[in-house]
């Protein structure tokens, strides 16, 4: 067993998580983190959304009202309780290897207009995984509001991980014709505050129609296993004086500059579809 202040896995669970990935393609991990380390995120996160409006390029848009920043582990208080997480660690580990690495830091913010977007994956498939039956990056999500039906949840088709995609648009987008078999296998996602997910960007997904006057706002870490390559999509850095004092733990997981001085992000992770695509 694992074990720190702020939560256990066991092996049990760890193979539970596995098995989950492997068919569903999701799974998560309720009361991971207490209601006040949450609350801390959302201050960062907010605080983050602010300063990204604020600038060109600092927002990207994933259609109307919705948007994703990516942003430096420093500037969330909480990052390594967050990434030091045994249950992260622990299904890190068993799925990706003992030497995953952190290659992203966001959050997503899907706000009140939005509508149903198009199903489809983060990135297309990639040869490990069509070849080799093999997830080489998973998605941890924190939700930092409880959500509510009219919220917009998350809506996951599963089992979809595996499905090839030869013929998706851009690798990502399955064709309308399509549309049957993700409704057939979707689920609606209800998280609450101090619950954390993890899955494939592989399964096929969307964000659904939000009527609700509030924000959504989900904190994204991305891991990759070794080679799999989605760090050069990202800009993460961490100035010496962080890296210095990160634990060994956590600091041999990340992958990202050490630099004198951080630079804010232009987002460059744009998904086109979502941008126009919405339904």
């Amino acid at each position: 067993m694992s074990q720190t202040a702020h939560g256990t896995i066991t092996e049990a669970e760890r193979q539970k998580a596995v098995v989950a990935l492997t068919t569903d393609g999701i799974v998560g991990r309720e009361g991971a983190f207490s209601r006040e380390f949450v609350q801390q995120l959302r201050e960062d996160v907010e605080a983050a959304f602010d300063e990204a409006r604020s600038r060109e390029g600092g927002a990207v848009g994933r259609g109307p009202n919705r948007y994703y920043v990516e942003i430096h582990p420093q500037a969330l208080r909480g990052f390594v309780e967050l990434a030091d997480h045994p249950w992260v660690r622990g299904v890190a580990e068993a799925v990706l290897g003992p030497g995953y690495q952190i290659v992203e830091v966001g959050f997503d913010v899907p706000g009140p207009g939005g509508m149903n977007q198009p199903w489809h994956r983060d990135f297309p498939m990639p040869p490990e995984t069509r070849d080799e039956h093999r997830l080489t990056s998973l998605a941890f999500n924190v939700t930092l509001v409880d959500t509510e039906p009219d919220m917009g949840p998350f809506e996951i088709a599963l089992g979809t991980q595996w499905d090839r995609g030869d013929d998706f648009e851009h690798g990502m987008f399955p064709d309308r014709a399509r549309y049957g078999r993700y409704e057939e296998r979707a689920v609606r996602k209800y998280p609450r505050v101090g619950d954390i997910s993890a899955r494939s960007a592989l399964t096929i997904h969307r964000g659904t129609r939000h009527a609700s006057r509030k924000t959504r706002p989900v904190l994204v870490l991305g891991l990759d296993a070794p080679g799999a390559g989605n760090a050069d999509h990202h800009d993460l850095a961490v100035t010496r004086a962080y890296w210095d004092e990160l634990p060994p733990r956590v600091r041999d997981h990340l992958v990202c500059p050490v630099v004198d001085e951080l630079t804010p992000i232009t987002q460059k992770h744009t998904i086109e579809g979502l941008v126009m695509g919405e339904l």
